[in-house]
């Protein structure tokens, strides 16, 4: 456990010399996510994965909605970890956080893989829907933190971080020109749990003008999966993106299914 503020964030860290990577889950999932991804990789890779404030096996916080909170815990699992210059990993949430550290910490990053996420689209218009959803939830909210589909917080807490989000995805634009080191994207297909196909696909399309004025952001690969099941079904996806960053060469390890 990595004791940040009042809370400790559950760190697992593989060790080893090869290239670190550092994985940041969505919004309300666990470290345990990655687990396809990492064994895609094989040995010779460092892998750190942690569960955010108030996620999996970390404890709860008062600023467990906050998106600043979680961004300043990436520094914090690199102070704790000896880690210097890591490969950064978000998918969803963890996309847009990722993101934004790499961007206050260019020379401390190798790269950012974003997994169907830090796209540069407006849902204002959601507000009223997100707090109704998160309000008819709330007596589901323990069995879903179990479940990894939501976090050890309040129903009002839950939202907050959801409209949070969105505003975080409207304010991107700026933070994409200030990108100087290599991006890539490995995109999804189809809706997820709270947003129609539709709104998932505006949602994507709205990284088309980031990619013709920054040569630093490319999509690696647009994969059949959705949202919410790419990295159980894509994972391979994934870890080449990883590779292509870390100019490793594709070494298959333990295959998962």
């Amino acid at each position: 456990m990595v004791a940040v503020d009042d809370t400790a964030l559950a760190v697992t860290d593989t060790g080893g010399p090869g290239p670190c990577v550092v994985y940041l889950n969505g919004q309300f999932a666990s470290q345990r996510y990655w687990r396809r991804v990492i064994a895609e990789l094989g040995s010779g890779y460092r892998n750190v994965t942690y569960d955010m404030r108030a996620r999996g096996r970390s404890r709860r916080s008062a600023t467990a909605a906050s998106f600043e909170a979680h961004v300043g815990d990436v520094g914090a699992i690199l102070a704790a970890r000896g880690v210097e210059r890591p490969l950064l990993v978000g998918w969803s949430y963890g996309a847009p956080v990722a993101l934004h550290w790499a961007v206050r910490n260019p020379d401390r990053v190798v790269g950012v893989v974003s997994v169907d996420g830090a796209y540069p689209f407006d849902f204002a218009y959601a507000e009223e829907r997100v707090r109704r959803l998160w309000h008819r939830s709330r007596f589901l909210l323990p069995v879903l933190s179990m479940m990894g589909m939501a976090g050890k917080m309040s129903a009002e807490q839950h939202a907050r971080s959801n409209i949070e989000l969105n505003q975080i995805y409207a304010a991107l634009d700026p933070v994409f020109d200030s990108v100087t080191f290599p991006v890539r994207y490995v995109v999804a297909t189809g809706g997820n749990l709270g947003g129609g196909r539709d709104e998932m696909e505006s949602m994507r399309a709205s990284l088309g003008p980031v990619l013709s004025r920054n040569p630093n952001i490319k999509v690696s690969a647009k994969v059949t999966s959705n949202h919410g099941n790419m990295l159980r079904k894509d994972f391979r996806a994934v870890a080449d993106a990883v590779r292509e960053l870390a100019g490793t060469p594709r070494s298959r390890g333990r295959q998962s299914t």
